[in-house]
């Protein structure tokens, strides 16, 4: 059989044998390099199932989820990261101007800095103190110290200028006190320092002395001015605060001893009444306790902030306290005002701190 169709497909026979052959073989196809109609329409019927599975296999694949998605191809990916880079420059844009505005700002309240150094140069403390020599000269005047008065100014004024400053002569005047109010330093020689003064033992003034400087040295330039005290300041109404009664009760029963502990200053004595660990300095004698005269506690823990008003006996002329419990001997006692912190541990009270109060104190 092999060898047949070998020879059908390489080597001519006779019509003989071909004749003979017809008999016993199908009809060959038509000649060779044409094809029939049939082997004609193989391929297009291979392509058209090829085409079939091929789509076939997509709808599965694409039913399943697992087939790759056919949009964009992932753009809307390069889109967010394009969105995101962009926020990104605009922040550190942002940022960057806001950089330059502070920096340019701070750089230019540093240069403005420098303008007020000659001012820092002045020499304020020697001003205020030259200003209070002259205060205490010019605010006293007598007949009696006249002369002495005028030696005392013309040292501190301009050559030429009127020791006296005006004054006629007449009437009596005595300073009790003088402190420096302000200086209004006004370039690099000159100053104005306001004077608080009492006078002839009852009124309150200010006094504005201008003061010039230069290289070390101080005059004052002209007659100073009188200018009205400060006006007491009137305060606002004092609450009315909560009060723990009982808490009251037991520290008006324990702040006594503590309290005369803390007027004689033994500190063995007053770590008896004070928390473990707290720093309390007691005033070393110069008082004697006198009584306890109110105790505000508002409600709360076992830590409380309240405020204690205690009268204390102070020494007389004579230098010599008097203590209450010597009902004979006259004393001079004081009120003041403290606020103190309090812990209480198991029932008793134990001071924590004691110190100045700006607290308005309680009813008694």
């Amino acid at each position: 059989m092999a060898r047949r169709a070998t020879l059908d497909r390489g080597m001519p026979r006779d019509a003989d044998e071909e004749d003979g052959a017809a008999g016993d073989l199908p009809a060959r196809p038509g000649r060779p390099g044409r094809r029939s109609a049939a082997q004609s329409r193989e391929p297009e019927q291979v392509s058209a199932l090829w085409s079939e599975a091929r789509g076939s296999r997509g709808s599965s694949a694409q039913r399943a989820g697992s087939g790759p998605w056919r949009g964009s191809g992932g753009r809307w990916v390069v889109w967010v990261l394009r969105v995101v880079a962009w926020a990104v420059v605009l922040v550190i844009g942002y940022r960057g101007v806001l950089a330059i505005i502070h920096g340019s700002s701070s750089t230019s309240g540093g240069t403005a800095a420098p303008a007020a150094a000659p001012a820092s140069t002045f020499p304020a403390t020697q001003a205020e103190a030259y200003a209070l020599q002259f205060g205490g000269a010019y605010l006293n005047f007598s007949p009696a110290t006249a002369a002495n008065r005028a030696s005392l100014l013309a040292a501190m004024l301009p050559a030429g200028a009127d020791p006296q400053l005006g004054w006629n002569g007449v009437g009596t005047q005595t300073m009790q006190s003088e402190q420096v109010a302000a200086i209004s330093v006004q370039g690099d020689h000159r100053a104005i320092v306001t004077l608080l003064a009492e006078i002839n033992n009852s009124q309150m003034i200010e006094l504005g002395v201008p003061v010039y400087t230069s290289g070390g040295r101080f005059v004052v330039t002209g007659e100073p001015a009188l200018l009205p005290a400060p006006k007491t300041a009137v305060p606002p109404t004092a609450p009315s605060p909560s009060v723990d009664t009982t808490a009251v009760s037991a520290l008006q029963s324990q702040l006594p001893a503590f309290f005369r502990a803390y007027a004689g200053g033994s500190q063995a004595t007053l770590r008896r009444f004070l928390v473990q660990g707290a720093r309390v300095t007691g005033l070393g004698g110069t008082v004697t306790y006198n009584q306890l005269v109110s105790v505000t506690a508002p409600p709360g823990g076992a830590t409380r902030k309240i405020t204690a008003v205690v009268s204390w006996n102070v020494p007389t002329s004579t230098g010599k306290h008097a203590d209450a419990a010597d009902a004979s001997a006259a004393a001079a006692s004081l009120q003041m005002t403290y606020t103190m912190t309090v812990v209480e541990l198991d029932g008793t009270w134990y001071v924590q701190s004691i110190g100045s109060s700006a607290q308005f104190p309680g009813p008694p």
